[in-house]
């Protein structure tokens, strides 16, 4: 499993909606995306839910690399590309992923970016990231729940979404839901990644 996301962070005075009916009208085109896990597609608004910016920032989840590569490479990401600028891709290699209880309807998507702490054995630290995975997929109102990391930064991102609002007491940037494709969900490898 492979994770992916880029952000455009828009003026705070960019009428949201504006992305809204880009979603509404486009979503749909990754429906059937080969390759393809899953892609949220995200937004948040400036002073909701904490947020100190307006952003879109799509997350996505691959189950392969070929897919991944034909989307950024094909011709897909152009268009947000050109209407936005280009933007840094960040990636992340998985290291778990589990399906929560909630079904398929994301309201909230979780996005929490740690360190890797030094002097922290790296298998203990995954066996942790694994273990947060499947409490995260446990709670009330989940959908589902990955964890991802970036070696280079040695960054962990747990990832989570979420049928109602963002859990009380769990941390990191909480974004809207506006549309879910979902065609290789069913695909992505649950539970530990090695």
């Amino acid at each position: 499993m492979h994770a992916m996301q880029y952000a455009f962070t828009l003026p705070a005075d960019y009428p949201m909606e504006v992305i809204r009916e880009r979603v509404a009208r486009t979503g749909h085109l990754l429906d059937d995306w080969p390759g393809l896990g899953l892609k949220a597609y995200l937004i948040r608004e400036r002073e909701k839910e904490g947020s100190p910016v307006n952003q879109y920032a799509p997350f996505y989840l691959w189950h392969t690399v070929e897919g991944m590569n034909s989307f950024l490479w094909g011709g897909a990401f152009q268009r947000p590309a050109d209407d936005f600028g280009r933007p840094a891709v960040r990636q992340w290699t998985g290291l778990a992923y589990e399906e929560g209880a909630a079904g398929s309807s994301a309201r909230v998507a979780v996005l929490r970016r740690q360190r890797v702490p030094e002097g922290v054995p790296l298998s203990e630290a995954a066996a942790d990231a694994v273990r947060e995975t499947g409490h995260l997929a446990a709670g009330d109102g989940a959908l589902l729940a990955a964890a991802v990391v970036d070696t280079r930064r040695w960054e962990l991102v747990h990832f989570s979404l979420h049928a109602g609002d963002a859990p009380d007491g769990l941390e990191g940037e909480v974004f809207q839901v506006l549309h879910l494709s979902a065609p290789g969900r069913g695909l992505l490898p649950k539970g530990r990644q090695w």
